[in-house]
């Protein structure tokens, strides 16, 4: 397993990206299947960045080789979503007014054969 921890800062977007593509080199991913995994972090810490914190904080990411399954879990100790649920909807965004789509969700359900969102107040994760 490998552990990352860094501040929630969008220059710190790319490093996760880095340290993922990284990691699944022992998968032998061809470049399709590393361009998705490393979309769906880049979203995952995204999202962590633009609506868990006010202002800042850190993120968390651990990444493991669980019986040759990838397993990424990204997680922050911001302020939770109240509704999961309506979270995952495409368009839904909690910052309208920074014109943000609301697609960050269903890009990683679209790149990922598995996403699980946890949520409550101090504590969000996302598995992908």
């Amino acid at each position: 397993m490998l552990h990352l921890e860094f501040n929630s800062d969008s220059e710190n977007e790319g490093i996760a990206r880095i340290v993922t593509a990284a990691y699944i080199m022992k998968f032998d991913p061809d470049m399709e299947e590393m361009d998705d995994i490393k979309t769906a972090v880049s979203e995952a810490v995204t999202n962590c960045i633009v609506h868990a914190y006010h202002p800042d904080g850190k993120i968390s990411m651990d990444l493991s080789d669980q019986n040759g399954i990838l397993r990424i879990e990204i997680k922050d100790q911001g302020i939770g979503i109240p509704d999961v649920k309506k979270a995952m909807e495409p368009m839904f965004t909690t910052k309208p007014e920074e014109e943000r789509t609301g697609m960050g969700f269903s890009f990683m359900e679209a790149f990922m054969d598995q996403v699980e969102v946890i949520s409550k107040q101090g504590e969000g994760t996302t598995v992908i």
